[in-house]
């Protein structure tokens, strides 16, 4: 079967509808990030309580993955997610109106997070699912990476974004900005419920007695599968390390380097990844389990330990570059993979990952750079090493599960 690009897989007029539509909600999501932490830095004063609002937002991906799995499963079908954004879209706005009428308030943003965050950790898995369902099977690589680059984008957009309507709007309206988002989400949403294709798998998404597949007899059946998304939390933790790059730079580079070179340095390894990912979409062995997904988590611990040894600017900004292009490998990889169990199981281990990816990310936010502070140098190249440790030491498990774990059911194509 030929090779489908990102461009031919967007003439699908649902595809691109859901794509474009998702990207536009990345973007307000990530203007939204930014402002949450900037009214709580502005309104308290505190770091700390930047601290609370990441875990707050956080927490309920644990309790969702742990208690509510069933909850997610009953959000099935475009229309149902469509609600969710809705939803999304009436606490973001109201946030505003609460600011003005009262006055700064931390209770009502710690809950507006918190409801965010609950929302999106039954829409996240949800929305991976869905998306395969949209294309046929020899097209799932595609769409994966096609999702991968949606969130890479908002990532570089987004907070550049944010940054030019500062300029001329107070902190508190980015909150209408990503409420309109989720309003065109949702909108979106709604047109693809009445025209998506009628495949067996969205059939048995509107079924209303969807139930989610046991998550612990799931990971017994596939280990390897098991294997690879504990390696994703466990990288994702160690990768709070980067969250100390300006002190990195002020210890490596001169203090001066700290303040708008930290903006090119992000950058650099948002470029990085972009550019990996419109590779990495359309190359089948690319992050491929379990071999290459290891290889690709080493290969970002090897970085790590670079930058943390770097000596020179020029030296940092291609490290950057090559941080953010070995992203990609990994991520599409494992959504590849993950994306080519049937609709159940997919939908399982897609709220799997997101609540071990979650509980590591925040962990690791809150933990790694307070382990930097006096030692960032140091601290990027343990994290860095310890990358590549555990990268090595899955590999080498998983070498001898490979034949135990069964082959993925590939997804239904199109009628």
């Amino acid at each position: 079967m030929p090779r489908v690009g990102y461009v031919r897989l967007l003439r699908d007029p649902n595809v691109a509808l859901l794509w474009s539509a998702q990207t536009l909600s990345v973007l307000g999501d990530r203007a939204y990030a930014l402002a949450v932490m900037w009214l709580a830095w502005k309104t308290t004063g505190s770091t700390a309580l930047m601290g609370v609002v990441a875990v707050v937002e956080s927490l309920p991906c644990l309790l969702v993955g742990i208690a509510g799995r069933r909850v997610v499963a009953q959000a099935s079908g475009f229309g149902r997610l469509a609600a969710v954004d809705a939803a999304r879209m009436l606490i973001v706005a109201i946030l505003p109106v609460l600011w003005t009428v009262g006055g700064p308030n931390t209770g009502v943003l710690l809950a507006v997070a918190a409801l965010l965050g609950l929302l999106g950790a039954v829409f996240d898995p949800q929305l991976g699912s869905l998306a395969v369902d949209l294309v046929p099977a020899d097209q799932v690589r595609q769409v994966s990476g096609l999702m991968d680059l949606m969130n890479r984008i908002g990532r570089i957009a987004g907070p550049g974004s944010a940054a030019l309507l500062l300029m001329v709007i107070p902190e508190v309206q980015l909150y209408v900005l990503d409420a309109a988002t989720f309003a065109a989400s949702a909108a979106a949403l709604g047109v693809l419920t009445r025209r998506a294709p009628a495949t067996a798998a969205s059939r048995e998404v509107a079924s209303a007695s969807v139930r989610p597949a046991p998550a612990r007899r799931l990971l017994r059946a596939l280990p390897v599968t098991g294997w690879m998304m504990a390696l994703h939390a466990a990288g994702q933790l160690l990768y709070g390390v980067t969250l100390a790059i300006p002190a990195l730079l002020t210890v490596r580079l001169g203090a001066s380097a700290s303040g708008p070179v930290y903006a090119w340095t992000a950058t650099a390894t948002g470029l990085g990844a972009v550019a990996a990912n419109l590779l990495v979409g359309n190359l089948r062995t690319a992050g491929r389990i379990p071999g290459g997904y290891c290889l690709a988590w080493a290969a970002q611990g090897a970085l790590l330990v670079a930058l943390g040894a770097s000596w020179s600017m020029p030296q940092f900004l291609a490290l950057s570059v090559a941080v953010g292009a070995a992203s990609p490998f990994a991520a599409v990889g494992l959504r590849t993979h993950l994306s080519r169990f049937a609709r159940d199981e997919r939908l399982a281990l897609l709220t799997l990952d997101q609540t071990w990816l979650r509980t590591a990310g925040t962990a690791g936010t809150l933990l790694l750079p307070f382990l930097a502070d006096g030692n960032p140098d140091e601290a990027f190249i343990g994290a860095g090493a310890g990358m590549v440790l555990v990268a090595s030491l899955v590999w080498v498990v998983t070498r001898s599960l490979t034949e135990r774990e069964p082959v993925p059911v590939v997804v239904l194509s199109r009628d």
